[in-house]
């Protein structure tokens, strides 16, 4: 097949000494960490102007990682050979660069179009969302700016070591806690009041993100508001957060609004402290912190969509963790019953991982949803008799249906 002219560039065996050729990848093209999808391992490139994004295994990114426009493709052959134990002819500089030439990877390649974007829905008054800020990646440049000083570790750890003492505190006070809450949720004016703080700190919970995305080399897409009657709440998009470096930089990332809320808290606990016994003001507050602390914490629980899965999918270096894990339990369910490949494919850590998720989430799943009802008939069976478990049973089972991943497949056909 006959190379244009145009593409002789990205073509390594096009011409005599075309080894000692140094390409180079446009230097916005991003690629991602390793991360383990199934039995093996990917990396993915995206490519910011057209928006497309794709897999590559370990060598290709091995060889893309390197097209810096300093090494030859002789050097980077050399090295792979080393790494891979296997040398790289000419043929397969022709189909790598090939490729990457016409999707326009290359530095001296027409870019790709940009895909056609799909209208965005519109919103209505039950669901929606709307912009807050017309450059998102400006703003959070200035509020990383004015706050950037409390990420290093002389001003976080004093920070992280009071949020220590806090919740040290709600626990070893936690029946007067209890109590307080429970007082507190029979007041309306001061629930109200209580709630809106809450909203403040799930908006700064999301600025969080942004901030501590920028400072790992992040950008930031969108800052806004979304709504999903009765639910109203801000949201902050990471463009390149899947791209970050590191997985610290990720998880870090990932951590940060949690680490948000909970410092958010620190003022209302000074105060609960100072105030008196029997202070209305302190019994407000100390539902505050119950509230806080739980809206926080529960945040960290490993299930999609929430940030502690995100955390440990990105420590572990996991691709879709919980897709991935019903998938690997379907294999080793269909191979127990002597049909498909079975999971032979997979090591012997990851056949772990995978099997340790997909029956933990489970386990969490019906060990919250049976808590949620055996709570709810403790405190309402005086009331309702056999319906204050009935219908709480009933409103797990509508979620389960509505929010698992046999629903997310029924949407997709």
């Amino acid at each position: 097949m006959s190379v244009p002219a145009q593409r002789r560039h990205g073509d390594a065996g096009a011409e005599p000494g075309a080894l000692e050729r140094r390409p180079a990848l446009r230097p916005e093209v991003l690629l991602s960490p390793r991360m383990r999808r199934g039995p093996g391992c990917v990396h993915v490139v995206k490519d910011p102007a057209s928006g497309k994004s794709f897999e590559v295994g370990p060598k290709e990114y091995f060889l893309m990682a390197r097209l810096d426009g300093e090494r030859t493709l002789a050097g980077i052959g050399e090295e792979y050979a080393r790494h891979f134990g296997r040398a790289l002819g000419e043929a397969h500089w022709r189909r790598l660069l090939g490729l990457l030439w016409e999707r326009g990877l290359l530095v001296g390649a027409e870019p790709a179009a940009p895909a056609p974007a799909e209208p965005p829905p519109r919103p209505t008054l039950w669901k929606g969302k709307l912009r807050l800020v017309a450059d998102a990646s400006a703003a959070t440049e200035r509020l990383y700016r004015a706050t950037g000083f409390a990420l290093s570790a002389r001003f976080l750890l004093p920070v992280l070591a009071l949020v220590g003492v806090m919740e040290t505190t709600v626990v070893l006070h936690a029946g007067g806690f209890v109590r307080d809450t429970g007082w507190l949720l029979s007041r309306p004016v001061p629930l109200l009041a209580v709630f809106s703080l809450l909203w403040v700190s799930t908006a700064l919970h999301e600025l969080a993100h942004g901030v501590v995305a920028r400072h790992f080399g992040g950008t930031v897409g969108e800052i806004g508001l979304r709504w999903h009657l009765p639910m109203v709440f801000m949201y902050c998009e990471v463009g390149n957060y899947l791209y970050l470096r590191t997985r610290w930089a990720q998880v870090a990332t990932a951590v940060a609004g949690t680490v948000m809320n909970l410092v958010f808290l620190l003022p209302f606990a000074a105060l609960w402290a100072v105030l008196p016994a029997g202070d209305p003001v302190r019994t407000t507050v100390a539902g505050l912190l119950t509230l806080g602390t739980a809206q926080a914490l529960v945040n960290l629980v490993p299930l999609p969509p929430l940030d502690g899965y995100r955390m440990l999918a990105h420590a572990l270096g996991m691709a879709d963790y919980a897709t991935e894990s019903r998938r690997f339990l379907r294999l080793l369910s269909a191979r127990a019953l002597r049909r498909g490949p079975g999971v032979g494919a997979y090591p012997r850590g990851v056949r772990i991982a995978y099997a340790a998720y997909g029956v933990g989430s489970v386990a969490l799943v019906g060990g919250s949803g049976v808590g949620f009802v055996l709570l709810c008939h403790h405190f309402l069976a005086d009331r309702y008799g056999v319906l204050a478990a009935v219908v709480p049973a009933l409103l797990v089972a509508v979620l389960v249906a509505v929010t698992g991943p046999w629903a997310r497949r029924g949407r997709a056909r």
